[in-house]
């Protein structure tokens, strides 16, 4: 039986550089070695009121300019 890994997705501010503590790749990766490959992976809003999928089809890279803004530089399709 397939398991749902839920990510809470809490509003934390209107730019990248607002967010408290975003996870790294590496941590991940560390955390996700022990499920299943099958099981999958949401994200959840207000509380448990919505949620959303994560997919590729959506992610995109982002990257800190030298001034510390964020910007949008590319798109990721696998």
């Amino acid at each position: 039986m397939a398991k749902a890994i839920v990510f809470e997705a809490p509003r934390e501010g209107y730019g990248i550089d607002q967010l408290r503590n975003p996870i790294t790749v590496g941590e991940l990766i560390g955390f996700l070695q022990d499920f299943d490959e099958n099981d999958i992976v949401v994200l959840s809003h207000d509380n448990r009121y919505t949620f959303g999928s994560v997919s590729t089809d959506s992610a995109s890279i982002w990257k800190e300019s030298e001034d510390g803004e964020w910007e949008e530089k590319e798109d990721i399709y696998y």
